[in-house]
């Protein structure tokens, strides 16, 4: 995975710099001497200390958006320099005020994102005044660009990673519901991920809507209506919502299961366990069946956390049994921490639980 100073060093701010003086006519020292202050920043903080620089130097308010619009005419204009490039845009029309120069700023933002996305860039002038942003965004939904079409959903999740947070976004999902049924069957597979990103964000707080939104949408159909249902649904399966399963086909069918069995009690720290399980169908009729394993696990304050993993979806005849085994490794990685303690295994199937088999992590030697 590229470091962010090979999305964002100085390779990236030396042509930021570039661009803008010679869009603006200004020398820009401050946006120039801002390279100095990137080592050891993250990719966001790097953005917003360029962007801060270039607005130090650039008349406020509307030459200042007329910079960013005038440097993107350069085709070699792009990259990440465009998340700082985006920001200028969106601050300075913030700083001049929200009239026209919210709307010229936005749609330099549409012009931006093809180039890498302003997905970021979009969200201060989401947070200053989402109605007008958001009617601007529900209008993109029909551009010709699918680039600008994403940006619509992407750039107003509730749950953007790396986003700043816009709580109105989060509170009232209803906000973006139009942008959602306008893009969820795009023909772009690109759009789409994003649309169903952008539901499945909302089962935080909203899940009971979600649920009745993806159903709509399946009832609806639609050439791409499938997967997109599905991955909006991803985080409630995972919670084993049993509306959320039947919508995908797993309805709560009669199954013996037995197991979790593992092959040890007690684990080394950073060693391994295997889990194993019998699923029969018992029922008198083929049963297809979503089966995973969830495992309990102590966080870095002694709070249990459960983390769901997918297993199989075999479809069982009656009194058809299948045999899972699976691996399981507690070496750190850079996504996951472990924590010596008591832990546990369940089987899911079809979102019923089945156990817990608890087992000990011991602590690191």
């Amino acid at each position: 995975m590229p470091t962010a100073d090979e999305l964002l060093g100085r390779e990236q701010a030396a042509a930021l710099h570039r661009g803008l003086a010679q869009a603006s006519g200004t020398p820009l020292p401050t946006l120039a001497r801002a390279v100095e202050q990137l080592e050891g920043q993250a990719l966001a903080a790097r953005a917003k200390e360029l962007a801060r620089a270039a607005l130090a130097d650039l008349p406020p308010g509307a030459p200042a958006i007329a910079a960013v619009r005038a440097a993107a005419a350069d085709p070699d204009f792009a990259g990440w320099l465009i998340w700082p490039a985006g920001l200028v845009a969106a601050q300075a029309a913030l700083a001049a005020g929200r009239g026209r120069n919210f709307d010229d700023a936005m749609d330099v933002l549409g012009l931006l994102t093809p180039r890498n996305t302003s997905e970021f860039s979009i969200r201060p002038l989401l947070a200053a005044d989402h109605s007008r942003a958001l009617a601007i965004m529900r209008e993109w939904t029909t551009h010709e660009n699918f680039h600008v079409r994403r940006l619509a959903s992407e750039g107003a999740r509730p749950y953007l990673p790396w986003g700043q947070r816009i709580p109105a976004l989060v509170r009232d999902p209803l906000l973006t519901l139009p942008i959602l049924d306008a893009l969820r069957d795009d023909p772009e597979d690109f759009v789409r991920r994003s649309v169903a990103n952008h539901l499945n964000d909302h089962s935080r707080e909203h899940g009971a809507w979600v649920l009745q939104t993806a159903a709509r949408w399946a009832g609806e159909g639609g050439a791409h209506h499938a997967w997109v249902v599905k991955h909006s649904l991803r985080t409630l399966v995972k919670r084993g919502d049993p509306g959320a399963l039947a919508l995908l086909g797993f309805e709560r069918v009669p199954v013996q299961v037995t197991g979790p069995v593992l092959d040890a009690a007690v684990v080394p720290f950073g060693g391994a366990v295997t889990l194993g399980a019998t699923v029969r169908n018992t029922g008198r009729a083929s049963a297809r069946l979503a089966i995973d394993f969830a495992l309990l696990l102590p966080g870095s304050r002694g709070e249990q956390r459960r983390k769901v993993f997918k297993w199989a979806t075999p479809t069982l005849e009656p009194g058809q049994s299948l045999e899972l085994s699976k691996r399981y490794s507690f070496k750190p990685i850079s996504t996951r921490r472990y924590y010596p303690g008591t832990h546990g295994f369940e089987v899911l199937v079809n979102g019923e639980s089945f156990g817990p088999t608890g087992f000990e992590v011991l602590p690191p030697r």
